[in-house]
């Protein structure tokens, strides 16, 4: 055997021993409502834990031989104790956490009237859009998606709402902001976050033009308000960093911008917690 095959051989033997442990996304840590709590789960099998946290399937993850539970903390949690439960043959074992209190500030806008007060109409609309919205965001899919060391903004540009705000518009207060808005000129090319499979693509009566990419183990992407999209379809896959679609102003916009949601079980948790501190776009 030559010289260079026993180097190539070698190198291939050293990156199986380095395995996945050597790559692969991390989240930020907060424990607040609307944040994310990493618990470590003590099983030693290779086979992924089953954990569950408010009766929804958890994301996990392994990261130096450790398995550990991704937990989405649901804006509307209450702070104190609370618990994740980790499916054994021996039952639920608890994975217990505390939940610290986080006041997030209001935010008063003024928005076109008829997205306030609902014609019987529009209601309707609302009511069958929903479900099919929840669906693509809250499904369990037992697949796990190789996720890249670091996550791939969705674009470049200015934070004009950031997450949990509480929102009042016209004088009326609404639900939390469940996302981070990122103002950029009409038109400027979104991107998938991490790879996946577009479950939702459709115009809809809050979030207009909304495309939902499903990244596996109960962790979504949602793009909304967008002026139009890639040549994509529900079940189509995407890789991180695929352009999805363009910056646009439809549904209850004030000017051009995403409206960006991560979902974990189900919880619509902080995109800034996928973000290092330094790369998190300015406001």
């Amino acid at each position: 055997m030559s010289l260079l095959a026993r180097l190539t051989l070698s190198c291939l033997f050293l990156l199986l021993l380095a395995g996945p442990a050597a790559a692969g996304f991390w989240p930020h840590e907060s424990r607040v409502p609307g944040g994310i709590a990493l618990l470590e789960v003590p099983q030693q099998t290779q086979a992924a834990p089953q954990v569950f946290f408010d009766g929804h399937r958890v994301y996990t993850a392994r990261r130096d031989g450790r398995w550990y539970a991704w937990v989405g903390i649901p804006l509307d949690q209450s702070p104190g104790q609370t618990q994740a439960l980790w499916r054994t043959r021996d039952g639920d074992l608890p994975l217990t956490f505390v939940v610290e209190d986080k006041q997030y500030p209001a935010q008063h806008l003024d928005v076109d009237y008829q997205y306030v007060a609902l014609s019987d109409e529009d209601l309707a609309r609302v009511r069958r859009e929903l479900p099919e919205l929840r669906g693509a965001m809250n499904a369990f899919r037992p697949v796990s998606e190789d996720l890249p060391v670091r996550i791939q903004q969705p674009l470049e540009g200015r934070v004009s709402s950031l997450f949990g705000f509480r929102r009042v518009f016209n004088g009326e207060p609404r639900n939390p902001h469940s996302g981070l808005d990122i103002a950029a000129p009409l038109g400027t090319p979104v991107k998938a976050v991490f790879p996946g499979k577009v479950t939702a693509r459709n115009h809809y009566f809050f979030n207009g033009k909304t495309l939902v990419i499903d990244h596996g183990l109960g962790m979504t992407s949602m793009y909304c308000h967008l002026d139009g999209f890639a040549d994509l379809q529900p079940g189509d896959r995407v890789s991180a960093g695929q352009v999805i679609g363009q910056v646009g102003t439809t549904g209850r916009s004030t000017g051009p911008h995403l409206h960006w949601t991560m979902t974990l079980n189900a919880a619509r948790v902080d995109p800034q917690l996928f973000i290092a501190p330094e790369n998190r776009p300015q406001e």
